[in-house]
């Protein structure tokens, strides 16, 4: 037990540490908790040496993590009508095919390629949650036909290859569709499972057999991560929800975008250093 404990300590404790904070995260920002699981899993087991498989491994047991976190939002949601069912059933099955090829893509690219997609896009996120007003609207309505089929399969592909849920990109586009920003947050947490079950079982068949994984990993998911951080993201979240009403969310939202903007950089740094 003992030798356990000194080899596995500080990964599990870690692993602890990163599901607390993705489900504050989760519940104050409205965004998907991969956006913090994912650079603490890279930096993790980059540090543990694993810096070969650490982006993939990341990736992937993020977007494994994102089924049950958003299964029990989107019920929670729904017990308050938040949930727009006819855009979740149209959008979905374009989402998993854009989560299937986003992940696909992502498992046969190399780890600085993976890294540097990963912190551009960050990138962005952080801006947009610097910046970013629930009041900007481009369009009356979500789009339906080839708009709703490209959209969607975008959607899908970016959330896969970054390991994030659908509330990130989600609910920016439903808001900017006119939609309320709690149906958006609502309907988006949807997103997450046709993002999360296709993109996890995509990683797990492209990472069976190959060298460097950490231990206990089937393919690319780690499966004491997805253990520990699930059950954390899950009890944590409904907490972050509470504070965000008791705190200035603004001041919160921008604070957190200067930390994604910190993170994405060091991430870019690290791949053309």
């Amino acid at each position: 037990m003992e030798s356990f404990i000194a080899e596995y300590g500080v990964l599990i404790i870690s692993l602890i540490v990163a599901g607390i904070a993705a489900g504050l995260a989760a519940g104050l920002f409205g965004i998907g908790g991969g956006a913090v699981i994912v650079p603490v899993l890279y930096f993790l087991l980059t540090a543990l040496g694993y810096e070969e498989t650490a982006m993939h491994v990341a990736v992937a047991t993020s977007l494994a993590t994102i089924i049950l976190t958003s299964i029990r939002s989107v019920m929670a949601h729904d017990k308050r009508g938040a949930v727009d069912w006819g855009v979740l059933k149209g959008w979905a099955p374009w989402i998993v095919i854009g989560a299937c090829l986003g992940q696909l893509v992502a498992g046969f690219v190399s780890k600085d390629a993976l890294t540097m997609t990963f912190g551009l896009l960050l990138l962005i996120l952080a801006l947009q949650l610097y910046f970013g007003r629930p009041s900007w609207t481009l369009a009356e309505d979500m789009p339906t036909g080839v708009p709703r089929a490209g959209l969607g399969s975008g959607l899908g592909a970016l959330s896969a290859i970054m390991g994030i849920g659908g509330g990130t990109f989600g609910v920016s586009l439903m808001t900017i569709c006119n939609r309320p920003i709690h149906q958006a947050v609502g309907t988006a947490a949807g997103f997450g499972v046709a993002i999360g079950f296709p993109g996890a079982i995509v990683a797990i068949l492209n990472g069976i057999g190959r060298d460097g994984l950490p231990p206990f990993s089937l393919g690319h998911v780690n499966l004491p991560a997805f253990v520990l951080i699930s059950i954390c993201t899950v009890t944590m979240a409904p907490i972050g929800a509470a504070l965000a009403h008791k705190l200035d969310a603004a001041l919160l939202r921008k604070l957190f975008g200067v930390l994604l903007v910190l993170v994405s950089v060091r991430m870019i740094w690290k791949t053309i250093a």
